[in-house]
C-alpha cells in the first residue's frame, strides 16, 4: 500500500519583498493553539496586514489571520489575536537592537508546515523601500517578462 504524501503547505507574503529591502532572515516557531495548527493545513491562513512587535524584550506576530477552524467547537480560536514567536535569546537581542535604528523593521514573509509538521515563520529584518526603489523593481520585473516572452517564442 502506497503512502499518502503530505502537501507542502506554504503560505508567502509576496507584498513585502515589494515594500522592503530584505538584510537578514530569520526562521522562528509560533505558539499556537489545537484549532489555529489545524486550520493551518487546510491553508487559511493571511500574512498581508500581520507585523512583528517587541514587547518586554519577547518578540510578538500581531494581525497574522488565521481562519477560525470550520469544525471547532466553542473551544475556536480568535483569528486575529496576538501570538508569541519563538526564537534564541541572542537572536531576539540582535533583532531588538536593530529595530531601534531608524527605518528598520521585522516582517513576516512565510508560514510553512516543517517536515515534521511544525507551523513556523520566516521573519525578515527589513528597510523600506522608497518609491523610486518600487519603481526600478517593476521595471526589472518588466525586462524579465519581455525576455521570457522572447525565448519562449523562439
Amino acid at each position: 500500500m502506497e503512502k499518502k504524501k503530505k502537501q507542502a503547505i506554504e503560505i508567502v507574503n509576496r507584498k513585502a519583498r515589494f515594500h522592503y529591502h530584505f538584510i537578514d532572515t530569520l526562521e522562528a516557531g509560533l505558539i499556537l493553539t489545537g484549532t489555529e495548527i489545524k486550520s493551518i493545513r487546510t491553508g487559511a491562513v493571511n500574512l498581508a496586514d500581520a507585523y512583528c512587535t517587541f514587547r518586554k524584550g519577547e518578540l510578538y506576530i500581531r494581525s497574522l489571520y488565521i481562519k477560525e477552524y470550520d469544525f471547532g467547537t466553542l473551544a475556536n480560536h480568535e483569528p486575529r489575536r496576538t501570538r508569541k514567536l519563538l526564537l534564541r535569546r541572542t537572536e531576539l537581542r540582535k533583532l531588538e537592537k536593530r529595530v531601534k535604528e531608524k527605518g528598520f523593521t521585522i516582517v513576516p514573509y512565510r508560514l510553512y508546515l516543517s517536515e515534521r509538521g511544525i507551523a513556523k515563520i520566516e521573519i525578515a529584518l527589513a528597510q523600506g523601500k522608497k518609491s523610486f526603489d518600487k519603481r526600478e523593481t517593476i521595471k526589472e520585473k518588466d525586462q524579465k517578462r519581455d525576455l521570457d516572452r522572447i525565448r519562449k517564442i523562439k
